[in-house]
């Protein structure tokens, strides 16, 4: 197969899934796929990482540089799922535009479609409960280009469910990991204060849960928010990751004077509650870690495990 690094069997044999992109997210979903029976193949920018990559995490890999090789339209057109996590652009969704705008003529066979957006199409709301059927009203450049790149899927003639994912945190998994321990331990870490201010995170292995969820109960053209259940404030949930390996409380500073990047700062510009309640209705979920104490635990026993 042209661009593949990792041979594959061939679609007769089993069923395949194709990761766009297998980072963080991504990766927790190798394991669960591979239970299910699927054959995975991820995406790479180059065939040098693409490489390394099917070596450390055990799939085949193809190349994804913006452009459909002819390895990777083989891949397409025998793809039974596909689940892309590439963040979009100003010039849009990098998957959907190499397509043309036509997902059904490069993937015949695909009976389910994922997207990992995000929270930020809703911009702030007040600190208010928000649902999947509200108007969105972005206020960063994030958000609106991750509405574009949502549009565009439902455009597409995807079979597609979009999961609009909170903050991700999690362990260790296939080399990556999202917690603020490390921080901790080497004095990095610290509290930027907002009143009033909280918000929303998923345990990196909820997110696949629902995920696989959503491929036993698919509902092509559909969202879901991705979430738990206790918007936080987020100096709360540093202490408390502190107060779990012994280190000192991070040093408190104001919002508005704090010496933060833009990026950091534009987290404070919107306020929101993320609502969970479709996602559990329809896809029978419930988030295994439904708080950041009991994730910051499990997270915390992991390490101790493994020191």
């Amino acid at each position: 197969m042209s661009g593949t690094v990792k041979k594959q069997t061939e679609s007769s044999r089993g069923k395949t899934a194709l990761l766009f992109g297998v980072g963080y997210t991504a990766r927790a979903m190798i394991a669960r796929l591979k239970a299910r029976g699927y054959d995975i193949i991820g995406t790479s920018r180059s065939a040098e990482k693409a490489k390394t990559l099917a070596a450390q995490l055990g799939i085949g890999m193809v190349v994804f540089d913006g452009t459909l090789t002819a390895g990777l339209h083989k891949v397409l057109r025998r793809a039974d799922l596909v689940l892309s996590s590439i963040p979009p652009n100003a010039d849009g969704d990098p998957v959907i535009r190499a397509m043309g705008g036509d997902f059904k003529t490069f993937a015949p066979r695909a009976r389910w479609a994922g997207y990992l957006s995000a929270t930020s199409v809703y911009g702030d709301r007040g600190g208010q409960w928000v649902f999947e059927d509200e108007l969105l009203k972005p206020v960063t450049q994030r958000g609106w280009n991750r509405l574009r790149a949502e549009m565009a899927w439902l455009e597409s003639g995807a079979p597609v469910h979009i999961f609009r994912l909170a903050g991700i945190y999690g362990p260790e998994i296939g080399g990556l990991s999202r917690h603020p321990f490390g921080r901790l331990r080497a004095g990095k870490a610290r509290a930027v204060i907002k009143p009033g201010h909280v918000v929303n995170r998923i345990y990196v292995t909820d997110i696949a849960s629902a995920i696989m969820a959503s491929t036993l109960r698919p509902n092509p053209v559909y969202i879901y928010n991705l979430a738990d259940n206790e918007p936080s404030p987020p100096q709360d949930v540093i202490d408390y990751a502190a107060e779990l390996i012994g280190a000192e409380p991070p040093p408190r500073y104001d919002w508005v004077t704090a010496d933060i990047s833009n990026m950091a700062r534009s987290f404070y510009t919107a306020n929101k509650r993320i609502s969970n309640a479709r996602a559990k209705q329809d896809l029978g979920w419930e988030p295994e870690f439904p708080n950041y104490r009991a994730g910051l635990r499990a997270i915390a026993g992991q390490e101790e495990k493994t020191s």
